[in-house]
């Protein structure tokens, strides 16, 4: 048996969805006929509004409704310090922190030869560019994630950025606040020993 048209179609829409399964797909569909019509509307409203009314700022590429973004336009910020960060979520998750208070450029992804991303297909021509036209950055941050595609983006970044004397570091990676050693996986106990510190 098939699905009435409007039901199959709000399903497929669902299914486009990262991570959506046929099933959660299906749940979600029924849910959303369930739903209030002021709640269906609000929602709807609040989809077509995120696709019209966000765009990427023109100097960090961070998602936001105004250019540049509030934290670009924020002057009194550090403006001597860049976080480079692969994605929009990971600015987010680092302002939570309410500890850093430099300046960000989002990538947008990462080099995967496998996936035959290059560098010309994420924003690393724009974080260039803003190194040239900025004398006041000092040290660019690179925060890519842990991964084999992260760090060979990291690496590519840090030697394009070396010959400005720009000084460029990594974030440390290591053992999680509160874990045991002995279930850490050998990648993260060599992390943990190559950026220890003294105390």
């Amino acid at each position: 048996m098939q699905y009435p048209e409007p039901i199959a179609k709000l399903i497929d829409s669902y299914l486009k969805l990262p991570g959506i399964g046929e099933k959660t797909a299906t749940r979600l569909a029924f849910y959303t006929i369930d739903m209030d019509q002021s709640d269906v509307v609000s929602f709807s409203k609040a989809l077509i509004s995120a696709k019209n009314d966000l765009h990427y700022c023109k100097i960090c590429g961070n998602i936001t409704e105004s250019d540049p973004c509030a934290i670009c336009a924020d002057k009194s910020r550090d403006q001597s310090q860049v976080i480079v960060v692969e994605q929009v979520k990971d600015v987010m998750a680092l302002e939570k922190m309410r500890e850093y208070h430099g300046l960000y450029h989002v990538l947008h992804g990462v080099l995967s030869p496998i996936e035959g991303k290059g560098p010309e297909d994420i924003n690393i021509t724009s974080l260039v560019k803003r190194l040239q036209q900025n004398d006041a950055i000092k040290e660019i941050i690179l925060a890519t994630n842990a991964t084999p595609e992260g760090e060979a983006t990291a690496t590519y970044i840090s030697r394009l950025i070396k010959p400005s004397g720009i000084v460029t570091t990594r974030l440390a990676h290591g053992l999680a606040v509160g874990s045991d050693i002995e279930y850490a996986d050998e990648m993260t106990l060599f992390k943990a020993i190559e950026g220890r510190q003294e105390i």
